[in-house]
């Protein structure tokens, strides 16, 4: 074990050096920023905790609020198994608990844990434990169902296709609905199409689109930049209409985008960021607009490809042509709104 966490450290340790390699000014510091999407885990030796999280954001961005996103960490040892991810609410509301008097940032306002809504209408009592365990910052569900018939595509969950169509995910929705929680979803963009369906079953679920829909670019979609953009395009145009369905910008810096950050000897900078972003930021705006899109960071996943000041900068490039309230609705107020922050 300890020269897992020895190596681990190591990695660390030289991704740590290499983002070094790129500084930049954060660029408007006083427009206010909640990190819709992040996460915070300790797995043997390889850990991203507040103050892991903190040190990354100060660097001149005004984040006043974050959501935290499930991802597999502190699970319960024992128990039930439907129970075991409300380790992960606890464990994430115990490190945030009395962070506001250290830090301007409101850490993890909003948490979005994991439950198997393949139970049905008995997750219902998951999501009451989730609550109880969440100290009020407990606001949805994340349900990650990204699959592909490629095994070379990475999944870092035992998916199946199909997963958004089965009865009984459907029906413990309804659950959902019932407490006012949301539902995030992790998928690619050719299961998009489950999202459409699941909107039309359940008009009332408030429904995320996490990491811009799950465009590819890597494994056998590796060179097909144009066709899957064409692919992922045309299946977001369905959403436009629907208002109960919002999106997370974001998660484009991920290897399995494809954009190969992280092969460069040097970091990329922001210009190159919203350059190469561009094309998917356009038609997210397009199709959703400013009051239903929000900025992600996705961290500490997306710090494999840049730090947190440039992705940032990024973002505020991207959308520097924009009204001074749109510019606000996707730094800020749609996480607000959808999170009840």
């Amino acid at each position: 074990m300890t020269g897992t966490t020895d190596a681990a450290q190591q990695r660390m340790q030289r991704w740590d050096a290499w983002l070094r390699l790129r500084t930049e000014e954060a660029i408007d510091p006083e427009l206010p920023v909640v990190d819709a999407h992040h996460h915070l885990w300790d797995r043997g030796g390889h850990t991203y905790l507040p103050a892991q999280y903190l040190a990354d954001v100060a660097n001149g961005h005004q984040v006043l609020a974050t959501v935290f996103v499930e991802c597999l960490s502190s699970y319960r040892q024992v128990g039930p198994h439907p129970f075991r991810a409300v380790g992960e609410t606890e464990a994430v509301a115990a490190l945030v608990a009395g962070s506001a008097d250290q830090s301007p940032t409101r850490l993890c306002a909003g948490i979005v844990a994991h439950a198997d809504l393949a139970l049905g209408a008995a997750v219902g009592e998951v999501l009451d434990a989730h609550a109880a365990a969440g100290g009020g910052r407990f606001r949805g569900i994340r349900y990650a169902t990204a699959w592909d018939a490629d095994p070379n595509v990475h999944g870092a969950y035992p998916n199946h296709a199909g997963m958004l169509r089965e009865p009984a995910v459907q029906l413990a929705t309804r659950q959902l609905v019932q407490r006012g929680l949301s539902l995030d979803v992790w998928l690619y963009f050719h299961q998009l199409d489950e999202v459409l369906e699941l909107a039309g079953i359940c008009p009332d679920l408030p429904i995320v689109i996490d990491h811009c829909g799950g465009p590819i670019g890597s494994g056998p979609y590796a060179g097909q930049r144009d066709t899957v953009l064409r692919r992922w395009s045309d299946a977001m145009q369905k959403f436009r209409r629907l208002d109960q369905v919002t999106l997370k910008f974001g998660g484009l810096a991920m290897p399995i985008a494809g954009f190969g950050w992280r092969a460069l000897d040097v970091p990329p900078s922001s210009d190159q960021l919203a350059a190469a972003w561009k094309p998917y930021f356009e038609t997210c705006l397009d199709v959703f607009g400013a009051d239903r899109c929000m900025f992600e960071s996705n961290f500490p996943v997306d710090r494999g490809g840049c730090s947190f000041t440039v992705l940032w900068n990024a973002f505020k490039k991207l959308s520097a042509g924009l009204s001074e309230a749109e510019r606000a609705a996707l730094c800020a107020g749609t996480a607000r709104r959808v999170y009840r922050l």
